[in-house]
């Protein structure tokens, strides 16, 4: 009865067309209601602890972060210079895309943000190439959620926030798989592309590859220092998205001088804006764990899955199937805020290590970004590229399903995850 009032008042509540962050408030009030604990004062406290964070400063940081690198030049150097190495071999506009993405992940951690960069500078190349709209905008909106796997993540910050996991340890953990989703993209799009009559670009000479090296150099110095500050333990994940911001700064005003004061107040203003609509369901979805906690819903979520309980590999089957459910009807936010307090106990119960579920667990609500009918991420690209919804959709579904592989394959060997882990972690 706990369990169907609380998703009942939830997706009820969504259903009305109630925002998420209130809907999490009214399904925590149904709850306190149910349990005979409701308590204004209990209720305002909660709100204000959960955004009362030191790790979720991370999030306006890197938001920040982005939107510099967007409006700074760095994104536009870091596709010149994929584009100057992969752009002359045949389909190279798709590897420029999936290199660039991955480039620009380890720079600002927000899917949203980097395929908006990528549809708004590559798709148009694309498709006077020669290329399928659709199939091209695929692959950018599958690209583009590369950035909450690979560090820094705005995503494993607030996973590690929610389940009291360490955030470096999921910002190392999340390489490899980052990468291996580009490949898998990669692989993909040689094999569709074959189908398609389409002449590369000239191949750049070794003085422009040179050139764009050069002209990138700035914008790919900020993943080096992240990741060795990171791993030397010169400064926290917290701090590392100050870091970022700084960095991407000076070097948009001073280094590449395409960022002026003028501009600055626009910035802050867009970051603040998405920075506050994260926080504030932060805010509100802990009011919904302090009480799945209070009413042991976790224990009546492991009693459910007990027979999946004495598999790791069949529990996380099952668990990731759920996720992917969720994931299509439902943002990447709020799908951790309220599914990783449920979920947690019962991954510790089953002996699964935390970080590694977490990896699979960003991976899954990362895919969700791309997911009909809510995907944010397929929205931005057919907005951004002036294209429906539908061939969006159409497009993106070979590559889609090629990252849902990559997933199902970490969860077969765990050792894809954990091995550079303890390489990378010390």
């Amino acid at each position: 009865m706990t369990v169907a009032i609380f998703l009942g008042s939830l997706l009820i509540a969504m259903a009305i067309g109630i925002p998420i962050a209130y809907s999490l408030l009214i399904s925590g009030i149904a709850l306190m209601w149910h349990l005979d604990l409701f308590d204004a004062q209990i209720l305002a406290q909660n709100v204000i602890n959960g955004a009362d964070s030191f790790p979720l400063l991370a999030v306006p940081f890197f938001m920040l972060a982005g939107e510099i690198m967007n409006v700074g030049g760095l994104s536009k150097r870091i596709v010149k210079l994929a584009l100057a190495v992969v752009g002359h071999v045949p389909g190279g506009l798709g590897y420029v895309a999936i290199m660039a993405a991955v480039m620009l992940a380890a720079v600002s951690g927000s899917a949203v943000a980097d395929a908006a960069a990528l549809a708004s500078l590559l798709l148009p190349m694309m498709v006077a190439a020669g290329h399928d709209r659709a199939r091209s905008a695929g692959l950018i909106a599958s690209a583009g959620i590369i950035a909450p796997v690979i560090p820094p993540s705005i995503g494993f910050v607030i996973f590690g926030v929610a389940a009291n996991v360490s955030i470096s340890k999921l910002f190392l953990a999340g390489i490899v798989p980052g990468m291996l989703l580009g490949i898998a993209l990669a692989i993909t799009w040689c094999w569709l592309v074959r189908r398609e009559k389409v002449t590369p670009p000239p191949r750049a000479s070794r003085s422009e590859v040179l050139r764009a090296l050069r002209e990138s150099v700035w914008a790919l110095g900020l993943p080096v220092i992240i990741l060795v500050g990171l791993r030397m333990g010169v400064f926290t994940p917290t701090e590392a998205a100050v870091v970022a911001a700084v960095y991407a700064l000076f070097v948009a005003m001073v280094v590449y001088r395409e960022l002026s004061f003028r501009q600055l107040a626009d910035i802050f203003q867009a970051a603040a804006r998405t920075s506050a609509v994260v926080m504030f369901l932060v805010a509100a979805a802990m009011v919904s764990a302090w009480l799945i906690t209070v009413a042991d819903l976790p224990s009546k979520i492991i009693g459910m899955l007990e027979p999946f309980m004495g598999n790791q590999t069949l529990l996380l089957v099952a668990i990731m199937l759920l996720v992917m459910v969720v994931g299509t009807a439902m943002d990447m936010t709020p799908t951790i805020l309220i599914l990783t307090p449920v979920l947690m106990p019962v991954v510790k119960a089953a002996g699964i290590d935390p970080v590694y579920f977490g990896v699979l667990f960003i991976i899954n609500n990362a895919i969700g970004l791309i997911t009909p009918p809510v995907g944010t991420v397929l929205n931005v690209v057919a907005g951004v590229g002036r294209i429906s919804m539908s061939d969006v959709t159409r497009g993106v579904m070979p590559f889609m399903l090629a990252q849902f592989a990559v997933m199902f394959l970490l969860v077969a060997f765990p050792s894809i995850v954990m091995v550079p882990l303890r390489w990378l972690g010390g």
